[in-house]
């Protein structure tokens, strides 16, 4: 249990706040790059608790600016894209992606008031599919070389969804190994020739098991959790049998996100973006070591539940998540379908707006939600002195920052600790793009990577 500031203090993200502070020390995704497709690429975003618009000019360059026009407070949402910027319905003030006021068309020929008026902006940049704005003080750190933001565009893909809940316990379903032998349950296993773009459907690696079979028949793991450069690395072990072990490896990158294996040949790389303290969005880019990814197929996919334009699942508190008391009779765990999203909605979102942690009474398997937590108040208390926090890179830093190392596999009960990472660097070697070894997982598998 903690106390209620000590919740406070890891959950609350709005201007003033410790943690908010700490999280506008990084990159924050904004939008998927496709939001701002078509005709009027403009969309209001709220984010870390505050509003503002989020555009492209006539010349393609992205701008964030508070949403209040200067004025007299109009929304800049319904703003009109012309004359190289975001001009105000309300009296044709006109802003630039920087914030500038270039025209001020009501007032007086010759007008100085555009000279004094400098609307909050805030830079933007493109990657992996996700437009990303820097809401700090000072230099944006630079984006660490991992792999879903040095892949080629034809093998990634991004997507998101809204979760109406605070981002801490949203993150925390991603960094519990446990839960998915319960809360992902299926009775059932799947032809998994017909896993792709659905994550657990697929077989482990070096076995023809399903790994909703290995999920629902070995639901007691052994977690190990690992202090890394990123964040932390978690490491689950199901015992098979005494020849062979599951061995799921997975990563927190720190502050909000996590990498986690989805098939032998694609990982997800996902981080949950506080909206405010009682809302967040989870982004997502998924990342091929294969083929291209087939964007339409997993579009397509995932639009089945959610609906555009706020990416809200069709299942939600409003209808119990689709509940069905047979289903969960007979089929799946939850009795919520056979979509994971909506299991870990269902979840995260039944503890409240902000889980009242209070409460709460945690067990071994909670093991890497702790240690989480302690990074996290470490981190905001780094920050609040004005150090800067982890993964706040320099160029230099960053290009150090690459993978990382991920898997979901059946290996040996003896020699796990070794297996994970050859998987690793297999799947590396065979990509058809320079996907790099991590330098850590290079120094201990030599005898793959002596030609690097």
């Amino acid at each position: 249990m903690m106390s209620q500031e000590q919740n406070d203090l890891i959950t609350r993200v709005g201007p003033g706040t410790p943690c908010g502070k700490l999280m506008r020390a990084y990159w924050q995704p904004a939008a998927l790059v496709d939001e701002l497709e078509g005709e009027r690429p403009i969309r209001p975003v709220r984010l870390l608790g505050e509003d503002f618009v989020l555009f492209k000019d006539e010349q393609g360059r992205y701008g964030l600016i508070d949403r209040d026009c200067p004025h007299r407070g109009a929304d800049l949402a319904f703003g009109r894209l012309e004359g190289g910027g975001l001009r105000c319905a309300f009296h044709g003030w006109l802003f630039d992606v920087d914030g500038n006021c270039i025209d001020t068309p009501a007032e007086p020929a010759g007008s100085p008031l555009c000279k004094n008026i400098k609307q909050r902006a805030f830079p933007v940049v493109a990657k992996g599919g996700i437009l990303w704005a820097y809401l700090g003080a000072g230099e944006p750190p630079a984006f660490p070389e991992i792999d879903c933001f040095i892949a080629p565009d034809t093998h990634v893909f991004a997507f998101k969804g809204l979760m109406e809940c605070n981002w801490l316990q949203a993150l925390e379903v991603g960094i519990d190994p446990a839960h998915a032998s319960f809360l992902h349950r299926f009775f059932e296993d799947e032809d998994t020739s017909q896993a792709y773009g659905k994550q657990f459907r697929g077989a482990s690696a070096g076995s023809d098991l399903p790994m909703t079979k290995v999920l629902r028949e070995y639901d007691r793991p052994i977690i190990n959790v690992e202090h890394t450069e990123y964040g932390l690395r978690l490491i689950a072990l199901r015992e098979i049998d005494d020849e062979r072990t599951h061995v799921r490896v997975t990563n927190q990158l720190f502050p909000h996100g996590f990498v986690i294996p989805m098939s032998t040949e694609m990982t997800i790389t996902q981080w949950h973006v506080p909206v405010d303290d009682t809302h967040c969005y989870w982004y997502a880019i998924f990342t091929s070591y294969a083929a291209p990814v087939d964007k339409v197929k997993m579009r397509d996919q995932r639009l089945e539940l959610y609906e555009l334009p706020d990416y809200k699942s069709r299942k939600n508190k409003t209808n119990d998540y689709g509940f069905d008391p047979h289903e969960q009779a007979t089929a799946t765990y939850t009795g919520m379908g056979l979509d994971i999203n909506v299991h870990d909605q269902w979840a995260v979102e039944s503890m409240g707006a902000i889980q009242d942690r209070t409460r709460e009474h945690l067990g071994q398997s909670d093991k890497a939600i702790i240690q989480y937590r302690r990074l996290l108040r470490q981190e905001i208390e780094k920050a609040a002195s004005g150090a800067r926090p982890l993964l706040a890179l320099d160029e230099a830093a960053a290009r150090a920052i690459q993978g990382p190392a991920t898997m979901d596999g059946i290996g040996p009960s003896r020699g796990w600790e070794t297996y994970w990472m050859e998987v690793d660097v297999k799947r590396r070697r065979g990509a058809p793009w320079a996907a790099p070894v991590p330098s850590e997982i290079a120094a201990k598998v030599p005898h793959l990577t002596a030609a690097e």
